[in-house]
């Protein structure tokens, strides 16, 4: 029971986190005989490091921004190396993504008479301060895009003209589906809120087993379904509406196990919401800028990727709460406790999203 309790501390401490994580979008081009280079960098993650908001009234205006330039450029360009080269800060403009407004820092790469056949690139922005934080690359310096995702873990990559192989892009896609059903809160309660009823519907370890196995490959075959789709452009969707429904399905999923309305057939519920699940899914492989010669490898990896990080949580979860499944401890703290749990902390996302607020509550 000690174990099951860490592990649903653990998991809620990271609740605060539950909104998208923090990554920055760089994008390298061969011109001549060097790069010309872009970096987008959220302005939130420039005010926790560095300090934007001039007034404290938490707006940060073009003009506090711009007052910052120097000093933003600073900051970036000692976290950033492409070796041999030498890089050349420009322009300081600004853009809209999906989570908010981001610095554009223009830039370019001087290497001498020619561009060397391969490049060292370090990167280690904010790794001092989240080491949650991913640079998402995309890079064309001959025929082929290269994509990558780098962080405190792997900061440096060699770059070429002839790019990576197949099975590098691959591996880091699959990495990076690990990683974002792990630092993704809202698909994981919303998977633990199907899994904590498993055990208490039957007496015995293979049905509850088959269960979840039931649940798990119905929302990975839905959010597979339209992580293709969207990816393909097929389909498209707000990223407002997106989030937002997913809290939504989280802040069900958790009622329903305080009161059951469905109580079988819980796999189709998972299918269901994993539809919209996938559309999530989908914006952190769009946020990469991927060409279409790797979309298969990113759509195979990340999938991939995704079902192993949910068969993690499955295979530390299941045989702790099948075991602990009759105490007071589990039924009452863990179940009913964590649903409700549940329920408020996504009910505070969904206001969140749908109204564009920081309640401040998480």
């Amino acid at each position: 029971m000690r174990i099951l309790l860490v592990l649903v501390l653990s998991l809620f401490a990271g609740l605060c986190k539950a909104h998208k994580p923090s990554d920055s979008y760089l994008t390298l081009g061969a011109e001549g005989h060097g790069l010309r280079g872009q970096w987008d960098i959220a302005l939130r993650d420039l005010e926790h490091a560095i300090g934007l908001d001039a007034d404290g009234d938490g707006a940060i205006t073009w003009g506090e921004l711009r007052a910052k330039h120097r000093e933003i450029d600073a900051y970036a360009f000692a976290r950033l190396a492409l070796r041999p080269c030498a890089i050349q800060p420009g322009a300081l403009l600004v853009d809209q993504h999906t989570d908010g407004a981001y610095a554009v820092l223009q830039f370019t790469v001087a290497c001498g008479e020619a561009l060397p056949g391969e490049l060292e690139l370090e990167y280690s922005l904010f790794a001092d301060l989240d080491p949650t934080h991913r640079g998402l690359l995309r890079a064309r310096l001959g025929a082929r895009t290269l994509t990558a995702v780098l962080g405190p873990e792997r900061p440096k990559l060699a770059l070429s003209a002839e790019g990576r192989s197949g099975v590098e892009q691959f591996l880091d896609y699959a990495r990076e589906g690990v990683w974002h059903i792990w630092i993704g809160f809202d698909h994981l309660l919303f998977l633990i809120s199907l899994l904590l009823p498993a055990v208490l519907a039957t007496p015995r370890f293979a049905p509850a087993l088959w269960d979840v196995f039931k649940v798990v490959t119905a929302f990975t075959v839905a959010h597979s379904i339209t992580l293709a789709l969207a990816a393909l452009a097929v389909v498209s969707l707000p990223s407002r509406l997106v989030e937002s429904a997913i809290a939504a399905s989280v802040v069900l999923a958790a009622l329903n196990n305080l009161w059951p309305v469905v109580q079988r057939g819980r796999w189709l519920v998972a299918f269901a919401f994993g539809l919209i699940h996938g559309f999530g899914f989908a914006s952190v492989l769009a946020d990469l800028g991927l060409p279409q010669e790797n979309l298969l490898v990113a759509l195979v990896g990340f999938n991939l990727g995704v079902e192993a990080g949910q068969l993690c949580v499955v295979a530390a979860f299941l045989p702790i709460a099948y075991a602990t499944r009759h105490t007071w401890m589990y039924r009452r703290m863990v179940f009913v406790g964590g649903s409700a749990l549940i329920a408020l902390v996504a009910a505070t996302w969904m206001i969140e999203r749908v109204f564009d607020l920081k309640l401040g509550l998480i």
